[in-house]
C-alpha cells in the first residue's frame, strides 16, 4: 500500500490543486502497491488514472487552428503535446525552476499589470537524451499551447541574407501567435562569432537572432537547446531569463526513472541495485529505451512480469550502441 510519504504527497497535491502531481504519486502508489504483492490493486488505481488523464485530454487538447502554412511550413512544424512536467523526472532544484516558470506564466497578466515580465526566454544545455526536447513538449502541455519546432534545414542557406529573413519570418510569427517556439540544435545558429573557421552568413544569422530576441516582447516562450553550450556565442547567454543546465541522472533519480516506465508492470522480483548499476553513464532517454525493450520481452512472454535480466541486458545494449 501507499507509504506515509506519498499520502503525504498525495494530500499536498490535492489541496494545492496539482492534478499533475496529484497523478503521478498515484502512479507511484501503484507501483508501490505492485512491488508488495497486491496487483490487483495497482491495476485499478493506474485505470484510475489512465482514465482521469484521457477525460482531461479530452477537454484540454487545443484546437490546431495555427498550422504553419506556406513558407512557413518549411521553416516551423507544429504539435500538440500531452507531456506534462509530471510525466519527467527531474532534479529538485530544476523542477523548481520549471514550476516557477510555469507560475509565471500563468500569472502574466497579474505581473504584466505591474510592469513585470514573466521568464520566458529559456535555454536548455545538456547532453543528448537528457529531457530537453521532452521539456518544451511538457510546458507546451502545462499551459496549453501548440509546440513550433524550428527547421533547421528549411532555416539554414547558402545565400546572403535569406536565412536572417526567415529567422524573421519566425519571429515575426511567433508574435502573432503564442505557444512554445524550440530551437533546437541551437548552436547550428548560436556559434562564437569569433571562429576562424565560420561563414560570413552564420554571423550575420547570430547578429540577427540576438537583435530579434532582444526586441520580442512577445507572450510565446522561446526556448534554445543545445548539446554544446561550449561553442556558443557568450553575448547569447545573457539574452535568456534562464539558462537551465541538464545532466545524467545519478543513481537516485535513476531509479525513478526506470521505475516510472515500468510502473504499468510487475517488477516485484526487480534487482533495483544490480539494475541501476547497469544504468549508470546512460541518459533519461536511454533507460526509458531499455525500460520499453524488456517490457516488449514480457508482454511477447505472455507476462507482465519483467525480469532483472532482461532489463540489465536492454540497458547494457544501450551502453554498447553509445559506444559505437
Amino acid at each position: 500500500m501507499a507509504t506515509a510519504d506519498q499520502i503525504k504527497a498525495l494530500i499536498k497535491s490535492h489541496l494545492q490543486a496539482d492534478d499533475d502531481r496529484f497523478m503521478a504519486v498515484a502512479m507511484q502508489v501503484a507501483a508501490h502497491s505492485a512491488r508488495q504483492g497486491h496487483g490487483r490493486v495497482a491495476d485499478e488505481i493506474r485505470m484510475m488514472v489512465d482514465q482521469a488523464k484521457a477525460e482531461r485530454r479530452k477537454v484540454a487538447r487545443p484546437v490546431p487552428i495555427a498550422t504553419p502554412r506556406g513558407e512557413l511550413a518549411a521553416l516551423l512544424s507544429v504539435t500538440y503535446p500531452d507531456t506534462r512536467l509530471s510525466d519527467m523526472v527531474l532534479p529538485d532544484e530544476v523542477r523548481t525552476r520549471f514550476d516557477r516558470i510555469l507560475r509565471e506564466q500563468r500569472g502574466r497578466q497579474k505581473l504584466l499589470a505591474h510592469g513585470l515580465q514573466p521568464r520566458r526566454k529559456l535555454l536548455l544545455v545538456g547532453p543528448p537524451g537528457s529531457g530537453k526536447t521532452m521539456t518544451a513538449a511538457a510546458l507546451s502541455g502545462e499551459l496549453r499551447v501548440p509546440l513550433y519546432t524550428l527547421l533547421l534545414h528549411g532555416l539554414i542557406t547558402k545565400f546572403m541574407g535569406e536565412t536572417a529573413a526567415k529567422l524573421r519570418m519566425v519571429f515575426d510569427t511567433l508574435a502573432e501567435n503564442r505557444g512554445v517556439y524550440l530551437f533546437d540544435e541551437f548552436d547550428a545558429i548560436g556559434g562564437q562569432r569569433t571562429v576562424g573557421n565560420d561563414v560570413g552568413e552564420i554571423r550575420r544569422v547570430l547578429n540577427s537572432f540576438l537583435q530579434f530576441l532582444e526586441q520580442d516582447a512577445s507572450s510565446s516562450l522561446i526556448i534554445a537547446a543545445t548539446n554544446h553550450p561550449e561553442v556558443l556565442d557568450r553575448a547569447l547567454f545573457r539574452r535568456f531569463d534562464d539558462v537551465i543546465e541538464y545532466d545524467i541522472p545519478p543513481a537516485k533519480l535513476a531509479l525513478r526513472v526506470l521505475q516510472n516506465n515500468l510502473a504499468s508492470f510487475d517488477v516485484r522480483d526487480m534487482d533495483w541495485i544490480a539494475v541501476v548499476q547497469a544504468a549508470e553513464g546512460l541518459s533519461s532517454a536511454d533507460m526509458a529505451r531499455a525500460c520499453e525493450s524488456a517490457a516488449k520481452d514480457a508482454v511477447l512472454d505472455d507476462t507482465l512480469l519483467v525480469s532483472t535480466s532482461s532489463l540489465v541486458a536492454a540497458l547494457r545494449e544501450r551502453h554498447r550502441g553509445n559506444s559505437r
